[in-house]
């Protein structure tokens, strides 16, 4: 079996291939639940619904089937902004996924952790 070299975290520590280092364990327990964060069944139901009436990724050129609906400008808790439609997109996974990290900082950008 193969080994895969160790990662660098953005804190600067070395973590073995598949592990989060101990910033982003105490992140992840500090983040609220998805349902607290508004990604309950009202939400679910609003996707569905939104995701009906826009199928299409809002890429520029891309013409895949959307999947996410993503908010345009992060909301940041701000449940007024978070159920602005109008800050609402259609976009593929790959899109969405693409915007996310260069927002959060994938790619080689870093993010600091705590």
């Amino acid at each position: 079996m193969m080994l895969r070299a160790p990662r660098i975290c953005p804190c600067g520590h070395k973590v073995a291939y598949g592990e989060a280092c101990a910033c982003q364990r105490r992140a992840a327990r500090a983040r609220p639940s998805a349902a607290k964060r508004g990604y309950g069944s009202k939400w679910r139901a609003a996707r569905e619904e939104y995701l009906a009436a826009h199928p299409i990724c809002a890429t520029p050129e891309c013409g895949a089937a959307a999947t996410v609906v993503d908010h345009v400008k992060p909301h940041k808790g701000d449940m007024a902004l978070f159920w602005h439609r109008p800050n609402w997109q259609p976009l593929c996974a790959t899109c969405h996924n693409r915007k996310t990290a260069r927002r959060d900082g994938a790619f080689g950008r870093t993010v600091k952790c705590d």
